[in-house]
């Protein structure tokens, strides 16, 4: 039988998916990708979830479309098909899952890798670790949300060198850059992420996912139509259980025990 393309772990609040095709640097196929949005809407309905870490197996985080998936890029009608059924709803579900997703980049994230690196909350890397943006050497451009985040992390000017060069930036490149939230030394890599995780899961994870609402439709938005709905989402995080405890444990002077409710 043949090893799992996504292995799912739970610790406590916190749940793991990790590509899993070690021996192909976890390069994603149409298959993997229909297991990773299998994975991620069973995250969706999970009540207990309040954090995922997606990260690699082995020496990579993911090297981005495995072009030996027969019949996924030979033109474009099959990169379409492959782009529209396969990696569109994968990045929608991960933008739109209400609570924080981390990305441990353990290894090289390259071309639609990247992409889905990009596509989480919090983006942590090995210093290790590398970002390729190879699309332009294959004569492709960016997809997987790629020319979205890019811009909105990097400014449109760094993102259309960055597109266009195809060059590829160190760990610690891209987080001077804005583009990911940290670089750690491969020693202390998956302590940060362990920390993170349980740190994250302690939080008032419905404020959190409002948050991560906000400011997803920050970068399109007006600022009035911004403060409508900051006034909206800050109304439902008031009704929370967790507000009222932050504010018990304010007027306590006691640390908080949030629950995500």
């Amino acid at each position: 039988m043949s090893e799992a393309e996504i292995l799912v772990a739970k610790e406590g609040a916190v749940r793991r998916l990790t590509l899993n095709r070690p021996q192909r640097l976890n390069a994603l196929t149409r298959s993997l990708l229909g297991a990773l949005s299998d994975s991620l809407a069973d995250i969706a309905a999970d009540d207990e979830a309040r954090v995922l870490v997606i990260s690699g197996s082995g020496r990579g985080f993911c090297a981005g479309q495995d072009l030996g998936d027969k019949g996924a890029v030979e033109d474009g009608r099959a990169c379409r098909d492959t782009v529209e059924r396969y990696y569109n709803p994968v990045v929608r579900q991960i933008r739109s899952l209400d609570l924080p997703v981390i990305a441990a980049v353990n290894g090289i994230a390259a071309g639609a890798g990247m992409s889905l690196a990009l596509a989480a909350d919090i983006t942590v890397a090995a210093e290790s670790a590398a970002f390729d943006l190879a699309f332009a050497r294959i004569g492709l451009i960016p997809d997987a949300g790629g020319t979205y985040t890019l811009q909105r992390l990097l400014g449109p000017a760094r993102a259309m060198a960055l597109a266009m060069l195809g060059e590829k930036l160190s760990a610690r490149e891209a987080a001077d850059l804005g583009l990911i939230w940290r670089a750690v030394p491969d020693a202390d890599f998956n302590k940060t992420v362990e920390t993170l995780s349980a740190r994250l899961a302690a939080a008032p994870t419905k404020a959190l996912a409002l948050m991560k609402k906000a400011i997803h439709a920050g970068g399109h938005h007006s600022l009035e139509q911004q403060l409508a709905l900051e006034a909206e989402l800050q109304s439902q995080a008031a009704d929370t259980e967790d507000f009222q405890e932050g504010l018990a444990a304010f007027f306590g002077k006691r640390a908080p025990l949030f629950k995500g409710l």
